[in-house]
């Protein structure tokens, strides 16, 4: 039986004020403090990372019950990405010190010039240290499910058994991608998309550059991110509705930052009166 190693490359900074989420805070367009933008950053990050650790672990246990693959064994690992070094520390002390966690995580640093380098600095300590299927991802994104962790690594291993693999993406609201993996023997990196010559946005550069390299890419479903404060008015709506849907599903909700919502004043968005809308006078009487 081959042994398969999944990894959940997690990017993250330590959620320091002033350096994290700015667009939410008066430093840039938004209506927060810094010291606001960043406990709401915790938050994510806290509830991303239990999230994570959900998945993996009921990964694990349907495995342990027969109902992974014969030839295959799945492990599973969650590696968080910081820059720069000495953050590193800082991270693992923030994990520490908030008390136990369901299972172990590694804390790596990313490198380089721009944020493309990071990236694929970041994946090649991953494949470095045995990864055959990267699943990356921020920390951002409140509303990820372990539905959509799960079959980020479903569509992973279908990759995994195709010659030259392939990559899997998650579109986020704004033309970007909020998730984004492949396999190892997959010819592929960040080069280029993030960073991008000719403009392209980051969803629409992935493609173009898996196409050229003749790549199948598995769609993944979208999942937004809080970068903008019309991010986070969306999310807000999102994290209520999955903790109220915890209650009767198999969801592992984002309850540290539906708290910090909360008490931020933002139990319900509501949309102020408007007309833009199609005429409706021939439809309704």
């Amino acid at each position: 039986m081959r042994e398969r190693k999944n990894v959940v490359l997690l990017f993250s900074k330590v959620p320091a004020v002033g350096l994290v989420k700015t667009r939410l805070t008066t430093l840039k367009d938004g209506i927060f403090t810094p010291e606001t933008a960043s406990t709401l950053y915790h938050c994510m990050l806290f509830d991303v990372v239990e999230i994570i650790m959900a998945a993996l672990t009921d990964m694990e246990a349907e495995q342990e019950a027969g109902r992974g693959s014969a030839d295959v064994r799945d492990t599973y690992e969650l590696v968080i990405s910081t820059t720069p070094a000495p953050d590193a520390e800082a991270m693992r002390n923030l994990f520490e010190n908030a008390g136990e966690w369901p299972r172990e995580f590694e804390v790596i640093v990313d490198e380089g010039a721009n944020f493309d380098e990071h990236y694929n600095h970041a994946f090649e300590q991953c494949w470095e240290r045995g990864a055959d299927c990267i699943l990356s991802m921020g920390a951002d994104m409140p509303a990820l499910t372990k539905a959509d962790v799960r079959f980020g690594f479903d569509q992973l291993h279908k990759l995994d058994e195709l010659p030259g693999g392939g990559i899997v993406l998650a579109p986020d609201q704004e033309m970007g991608v909020s998730v984004v993996g492949w396999t190892r023997q997959t010819d592929f990196s960040h080069t280029g998309v993030f960073y991008n010559r000719d403009g392209l946005t980051v969803l629409p550069a992935y493609i173009k550059k898996a196409k050229e390299r003749g790549l199948p890419a598995l769609w993944l479903p979208p999942i937004p991110d809080v970068d903008t404060m019309a991010d986070f008015y969306h999310n807000v709506t999102l994290v209520h509705a999955l903790n109220y849907c915890a209650q009767f599903d198999d969801i592992c909700p984002p309850w540290r930052t539906n708290q910090a919502f909360s008490e931020m004043g933002f139990e319900e968005i509501y949309v102020a009166p408007n007309n833009l809308f199609d005429p409706r006078d021939h439809i309704d009487k």
